[in-house]
C-alpha cells in the first residue's frame, strides 16, 4: 500500500515526507563483450540511509539484466533543508 501511495505523491509531498533526490551511476559489463564497461545513470526520490528503491533496483538488475554490474556510485541530497549561507570576504587577482 505504501508503494501505491508513493506513486500518487507529488515531488513536493515526497520531499516533505523525508525523501531526497538520489542519483545513481551504474557501471556494468556489456553482455557480449565482457571487457567493455558501459554506464547507466538513474535519478529517483529515495529515503536515506536505507535507500529501499535503489537496492530494489540493484536486485532487479542482478536477477534480470544480462550485463553484470561492475560498481554503483550514488549521491543523495535532501532538497528541503535549512538555508545555507556563508559570508566570504576576499578577492583573488588572476592576472
Amino acid at each position: 500500500m505504501a508503494t501505491a501511495q508513493q506513486n500518487q505523491m507529488s515531488d513536493t509531498e515526497m520531499m516533505l515526507s523525508g525523501y531526497g533526490l538520489t542519483l545513481a551511476e551504474f557501471t556494468y559489463r556489456m553482455p557480449d563483450y565482457q571487457s567493455v564497461l558501459n554506464t547507466f545513470s538513474w535519478q529517483l526520490y529515495d529515503l536515506a540511509p536505507d535507500y529501499p528503491k535503489l537496492f530494489k533496483f540493484i536486485a532487479f538488475w542482478q536477477e534480470t539484466i544480462e550485463g553484470p554490474l561492475h560498481h554503483v556510485r550514488f549521491t543523495h541530497r535532501k532538497l528541503i533543508s535549512p538555508g545555507e549561507w556563508r559570508n566570504c570576504v576576499g578577492e583573488f587577482t588572476i592576472h
